[in-house]
């Protein structure tokens, strides 16, 4: 039940981005507020404490020249409501709504609260159709469904950004390409970030298929905290209105989560894990959980949620509750980027739950989840064995051993690394996995059946 507009001249103080209004008993979180200065300039902001008698208020456009005696305060009885249209694919606005790409505002569509509506848990449906990303590492080791949550774990200086940005270039459902489109959230970037993506999609073309919303890093942290809602918002237009198959990209979690640490320590709030507010779990789960299939509902929200990993640490706060609340997660390795490799994607410390339902015959090929176990346990096998060479030398090792090294850097060079725009085919992918498993003596392969190393291991052997 919407509250009416109510007006106050009582601003008791002014921290930072922060106003405090006095003689406010019904403020809502997140209720929107209107501010009018005392030379007619209005701005905008946001509810973010609530208190009998006060209301802190965050102000959007920041607090400089708001003067106490002189502004007067509306609470709008509502929350932050976004227009969501189709017309926003190919374009590109801030978490408000507003164009940043010199286009006109949009004008047909929908008035949508950005805090959504929470999917009712009896009404999802379980995660089967395999998405293609055009990554051999994801595609064939760590497969994406539709309708699943599936973030990337990044390091500071691993190419996230341009991972990113391939896999919404390439990305689609198989058979269904026409009805797949991405929704791109930019938070809290830098200015040449931004640059980055906006050309990387308008030269490539991939942006008449991608909504892209954006702050950059000196936005207030209010604002980068709505850019993943907003963007999911129109996610969920698309997908439960328009029978669209949307991809939601959300870059970088870590600066949405800082920006929430801010507002946190800005209140005064009793701060949790290295400062972060005690209820982050709970607000990334509101983000992370906006995703999935409904029954009766054509289309679906997929989620790729990138984060960086502070110093390389995965048991950081960020990546260690968004493991809690995803299905899995792609690692990035330092190591590998050093290599040259890209993507440097540790297939070892990634995973993807959901894969074994979404692959194999009928869905994807006959031979995928025993390729995938060959890989994954001749690499594990491989990486182990390193460790043993470079302490008893590649001499001290058998000449099995020595051909399971062979692999891992075939693997590594040929599976794994691929261009920056090669866009493969998970029947490309398959057959370069085959390839590489040639290296391998065939009795060595005991995670195949026979009858696949007969059908596709033909013409690889000499």
């Amino acid at each position: 039940m919407q509250v009416s507009i109510r007006e106050f001249s009582s601003i008791s103080s002014i921290k930072g981005p922060l106003m405090v209004v006095q003689g406010v008993n019904d403020a809502a979180y997140n209720e929107i507020v209107e501010v009018e200065l005392g030379n007619g300039e209005k701005r905008r902001g946001i509810v973010v404490d609530s208190q009998l008698g006060l209301a802190v208020v965050q102000i959007f456009e920041g607090t400089s020249g708001i003067s106490p005696g002189s502004s007067r305060v509306r609470f709008l009885g509502r929350g932050l409501e976004v227009k969501v249209s189709e017309e926003m694919l190919g374009r590109i606005f801030n978490p408000l709504g507003e164009p940043l790409d010199g286009g006109s505002p949009i004008i047909k569509g929908e008035r949508r609260n950005v805090n959504g509506e929470p999917l009712n848990p009896a009404a999802r449906e379980y995660p089967e159709e395999f998405i293609q990303t055009g990554i051999s590492a994801i595609d064939g080791l760590n497969a994406l469904l539709r309708g699943q949550k599936l973030p990337i774990f990044s390091g500071s200086g691993l190419p996230a950004n341009q991972l990113a940005a391939q896999i919404a270039r390439q990305a689609t459902v198989r058979g269904e390409e026409s009805n797949f489109v991405v929704v791109f959230a930019a938070i809290g970037i830098r200015y040449d970030e931004a640059l980055f993506f906006r050309k990387f999609f308008e030269e490539t073309g991939a942006i008449n298929r991608v909504a892209l919303f954006m702050t950059l890093a000196n936005d207030p942290p209010v604002v980068k905290t709505l850019t993943p809602k907003t963007a999911l918002t129109l996610a969920e237009y698309l997908a439960f209105e328009q029978d669209l198959h949307v991809l939601a990209i959300l870059i970088d979690m870590t600066n949405y989560c800082e920006a929430l640490r801010e507002i946190s320590a800005s209140k005064e709030e009793v701060p949790g894990r290295q400062g972060y507010p005690g209820y982050m779990y709970t607000d990334l789960a509101t983000i992370y959980e906006r995703t999935g299939k409904v029954k009766g509902k054509k289309g679906s929200i997929t989620q790729m949620p990138i984060l960086s990993m502070p110093n390389d640490d995965i048991t950081h706060p960020i990546p260690d509750l968004t493991g809690y609340i995803t299905e899995g997660q792609i690692v990035l390795d330092r190591a590998l980027y050093n290599k040259g490799i890209y993507p440097p994607i540790n297939v070892l410390s990634s995973l993807s739950r959901l894969m074994k339902d979404g692959i194999g015959a009928g869905k994807t090929r006959e031979d995928h989840k025993d390729v995938y176990n060959q890989l994954y346990s001749s690499y594990a096998r491989g990486v182990e064995l390193r460790g043993l060479a470079a302490i008893v030398g590649e001499e001290g090792l058998s000449e099995t051993d020595r051909k399971y090294l062979l692999f891992a850097d075939a693997f590594e060079r040929e599976f794994v690394n691929q261009g920056v725009t090669e866009n493969r085919t998970l029947e490309q992918t398959l057959d370069i996995g085959w390839k590489v498993l040639s290296t391998l003596p065939e009795r060595e392969l005991t995670n195949v059946r026979q009858e696949y190393i007969e059908k596709y291991m033909k013409g690889i052997r000499k």
